[in-house]
């Protein structure tokens, strides 16, 4: 058979492949998870973020970022930038020092790893005499102070790492009388470098002098010390201890200070968590600026994350909602203090000094995209010009909290062309909110936020606000930051957004069973919501929801800022979690699905079109709600039992003298049962599923087209509508003229009803034009966007259900072709998206596509209309249940297609195109090395 083969048309198809699609990782959105280290270089101006994972991340000026990636799976415990050098340290939890640098390499910078090196210490010594605790980059730029948990302290020489063990410290006046302990903090004269103060936890302090290697002085604390810090006289000295306290220290020569020169507890007499961290930066002008972290009572208290700045009168007590890592302050020149960077366990805020009421800083990355829980996305792609301006005129009245300096880091220099085109990111929170972030270039910008939650009456106490000091309240709290894990009531939380750009106008459905129809206007405006009940059970009987109970509306006018403001609201009866939404903003429709049906509703006219009931009368978890989960796997159980009783009674009827053929076929079934359960989830074999299956009137997806289901010859607006177990219905809908739109209602009229075979949920629905081309977005041919849908020649209804890729021809619904995935390598298709790819050598020439994520984590091309697979990749991994529950596939104006996976609160941006239309972003840092934080190509 092979030399019936046509080699030469499998070689030509691999090389237009290859022509095609390229998929590669582009960049990363978010805050890094589980940051465990912070480190900044004032000469560099660059930030560095160590992660549990061993992952480093560098910052600069917005769009200057670069990450490297230690080989080890360790935690990096600290980072520090060797001074005025383009070098910096991480030390790992295994103990283990590493330094990176910014080097060119290919044509391009990156961060790369030079080195790394363990303390070996002297022979037979016990581990924590060469435990590192604390590490001090000397101000030379080539010596490294390290300092261990047995209490002696190292120094070797960088950047080769050689230990330098004639200059090691090992105070031994004190090693015999008492007990070290380890090394907290090392620190070093800003005046004189050959000085360094060693801290040990019990308490003592030691002046020693790297010359003569000798003490100079000994301060003998009496509490755990925490931290030191020295100030920039070089005559005094903090410590901040256990207790909550921190003490002032002279550097008198005289040898030992037994007691400070002055003791305080901020946050009086009562038992305070530890100052973890103390500083104090002096000013051209006025008293100092005193910073630490902690000191709170441990009884009222003893929960907040704090970090407390004094200036002269002025105390404030900043309250974060996470735990604080680790902080630092930035200057301008050689005095003044231009702002504080905190770094907690979910956010950076920075905190601007300068200004009157000390505001923060609107952080141009980093932002967390998770300040509530996201529970839904949404990307669209080549915003209209007027839309993002007014979407970003309505971001910037909601700013105005923010401080209006510029962003202090400004580390290189970002080089990049203006994105090609504009892109906005939605992403639905648990809080009701629906966030905007630009998305066009390498930083994910936050542009605008819409709350919903005003249009409600909810569990919401307007008077319980953190922000609100009341007079004489101690500690003085204020809340920063915006990470905010609580929600005052789920049933607000974002389910499904759809967003017409040619129109402005915004959908958005929620978890109790709500959908919020919003258009722009840049206008304050004061009004009512009017609302619409929709009942999708249409009268059942037996009916007895368990589940939410639906959100009061509000009925007195409630006042909407400038942005999206909402005009009409429908509410579905039970008031279950939203499902699908689709939106036709050129018909003004949108249609809806819950686990109990669908409908359909004309926002212009504000009445309902269509009310579909798809509820199996069986499916008691749909009828009760989800409390009545328990109740529901004790029912399964039973009917599974059931069922086995009738198999075994209709054998014994069958073959009532035949005992021994019934207990070989028992044995069977048991061996056959067994089987499966040793086979791995995803390997299951495809077969029909039990229309007794729970939630199989689960709507999955709803989809507008204007196609043939009648006759050939005439051509109808339709809706289609896919469930999860395997049904699909169709509607065509009779629109009234242009001139009577409003006065003559919408007619939706039932023409089809196919259910698929083997029952699988049906996870998408696209009609092909008569070149079996994908049908155009609503308003994409009015705004010469798109070309017009051949309506010669028929089209083809492609159903894409859990396991296979089904073909039909339209309007007989006849089979023409299907592709079966889970007979192949045992995938489930879990999110779709329709793209057009060009090819990278002929500019005229581009193919549609379909992009299909399944449940391993792989993304597959598959060609349209001949639905045969031609690429795919790895994506995301098996595990990350988010980043395939949040997934976004779309189409992009150049014609590729991107998704969003999102992995615990981060955001991965991926392209599958050829290399032409890749983004180049470079930079270049301070000085003479070029940098390139991230080349797409």
């Amino acid at each position: 058979m092979k030399r019936f083969r046509r080699h030469g048309h499998d070689s030509q198809r691999d090389r237009l492949k290859q022509e095609l699609f390229q998929f590669n990782k582009t960049v990363e959105h978010g805050f890094p998870h589980q940051p465990s280290a912070l480190g900044f270089s004032p000469s560099l101006e660059l930030l560095a973020i160590g992660t549990r994972s061993g992952a480093i991340k560098l910052y600069g000026a917005p769009g200057v970022e670069f990450m490297g990636l230690h080989d080890e799976n360790a935690a990096v415990m600290q980072v520090h930038f060797l001074p005025h050098q383009v070098e910096l340290v991480t030390l790992l939890d295994d103990n283990s020092l590493h330094m990176w640098t910014l080097r060119a390499h290919k044509g391009v910078s990156e961060l790369l790893e030079i080195g790394r090196f363990t303390l070996s210490g002297p022979p037979g010594a016990i581990p924590s005499v060469t435990r590192v605790t604390a590490v001090l980059a000397h101000s030379s730029g080539e010596l490294l102070l390290l300092g261990t948990e047995g209490g002696h302290v190292f120094v070797v020489e960088v950047p080769g790492f050689r230990e330098l063990e004639e200059n090691n410290i090992i105070p031994e006046e004190y090693v015999g009388r008492r007990n070290l302990e380890c090394v907290e903090a090392l620190q070093e004269n800003p005046l004189n470098p050959r000085q360094v103060l060693i801290g040990y936890s019990r308490g003592l302090m030691v002046l020693w002098d790297l010359d003569r290697r000798c003490a100079i002085q000994h301060f003998l604390g009496m509490q755990q010390l925490e931290s030191v810090w020295w100030m920039e006289d070089g005559g005094n000295i903090l410590s901040s201890h256990s207790d909550g306290s921190y003490c002032h220290w002279t550097v008198t020569g005289e040898d030992p200070q037994t007691e400070p020169d002055k003791q305080e507890t901020p946050y009086g007499s009562f038992p305070c968590k530890a100052i973890s961290k103390i500083l104090q930066v002096s000013t051209r002008q006025g008293p100092p600026f005193l910073i630490f972290n902690g000191g709170m009572p441990r009884a009222s208290y003893g929960d907040r994350h704090c970090i407390s700045v004094v200036h002269s009168k002025a105390h404030v007590a900043l309250d974060f909602t996470s735990r604080i890592i680790d902080f630092f302050v930035i200057r301008e020149g050689d005095s003044p203090l231009s702002a504080l960077m905190v770094l907690a366990e979910e956010e950076l805020v920075v905190v601007d000094l300068q200004n009157e009421g000390w505001p923060v800083f609107h952080t141009p990355y980093l932002v967390p995209l998770h300040c509530s829980a996201i529970t839904c996305s949404h990307h669209v792609s080549a915003i209209p010009l007027k839309l993002w301006e007014r979407v970003q005129a309505a971001g910037k009245l909601q700013n105005t909290h923010y401080s209006r300096r510029p962003w202090p880091i400004n580390g290189g220099q970002n080089l990049a062309p203006d994105p090609p085109q504009r892109d906005l990111l939605l992403t639905g929170h648990e809080d009701g909110t629906v966030r905007f972030w630009d998305a066009s270039g390498v930083c994910l910008y936050p542009m605008y936020k819409l709350s919903t939650a005003a249009v409600f009456h909810t569990d919401t106490d307007p008077n319980d606000n953190m922000n609100q000091n009341t007079e004489g309240e101690w500690p003085p709290f204020r809340k920063v930051g915006c990470f905010d894990p609580y929600s005052d009531d789920p049933r607000l939380g974002i389910q499904k957004i759809h967003l017409c750009k040619y129109s402005g106008y915004l959908a958005v459905a929620g978890t109790a069973g709500q959908i919020l129809m919003l258009e722009m206007n840049d206008e304050l405006a004061c009004q009512t919501v009017e609302s619409t009940v929709v009942d999708l059970l249409q009268g059942q009987e037996g009916f007895r929801w368990k589940g939410q109970a639906r959100l009061d509306l509000r009925q007195e006018p409630v006042n909407f800022p400038p942005g999206f403001q909402p005009f009409t609201l429908v509410q579905c009866q039970p008031p279950a979690v939203v499902t699908a939404i689709a939106l036709h903003s050129e018909w003004k429709l949108v249609a809806f699905g819950t686990s109990h049906g669908f409908g359909v509703y004309d926002y212009q006219q504000k009445s309902n079109v269509l009310v579909k009931c798809t509820l199996n009368p069986s499916d008691q978890v749909a009828l009760e709600g989800p409390l009545s989960r328990v109740k529901s796997i004790k029912k399964s159980l039973r009917q599974s039992f059931r069922r086995i009783r009738r198999s075994r009674v209709s054998m014994h009827k069958h073959h009532p003298n035949n005992a021994a053929k019934l207990q070989e076929i028992n044995a069977r079934l048991e061996a056959e049962a067994l089987h499966e359960m040793e086979l791995a989830p995803v390997q299951r074999k495809i077969e029909a599923r039990s229309a007794d299956d729970s939630f199989t009137g689960l709507v999955r997806t709803l989809y507008f087209a204007d196609t043939f289901l009648n006759d050939s010859y005439h051509n109808t607006p339709a809706l289609w509508a896919g469930t999860n177990g395997g049904a699909i219905f169709a509607y065509m809908l009779r629109l009234p003229p242009v001139e009577r739109r409003m006065d003559d209602q919408v007619m939706a009229y039932p023409v089809k009803e196919i259910q698929l075979m083997h029952r699988a949920p049906v996870v998408g629905l696209v009609v092909l034009d008569g070149r079996g081309a994908p049908l155009p977005e609503p308003l994409e041919v009015a705004h010469d966007l798109s070309r017009s849908p051949e309506m010669q020649g028929y089209h083809q209804l492609l159903v894409i259900s859990e396991e296979q890729l089904k073909l039909f021809t339209l309007p007989k619904v006849s089979s023409k072709a299907k592709l079966k995935l889970t007979a192949v390598d045992g995938s489930r298709v879990r999110r779709v998206g329709v793209a057009w790819f060009g090819s990278s050598r002929v500019e005229d020439y581009a193919e549609s596509g379909l992009v299909v994520l399944t449940n391993q984590g792989d993304l597959h091309v598959i060609s349209l209309p001949s639905i045969k697979m031609q690429v795919h990749y790895p994506c995301i991994r098996k595990e990350d249940v988010s980043g395939d529950r949040l997934l976004c596939l779309h189409q992009t104006g150049q014609g590729g297609s991107w998704t969003f996976p999102l992995s615990s609160h981060q955001l991965t941006q991926w392209i599958i195109h050829p290399g032409q239309h890749f983004l180049n972003y470079t930079c270049h840092m301070i000085g003479s090395t070029s940098i390139c934080c991230f080349l797409f190509s």
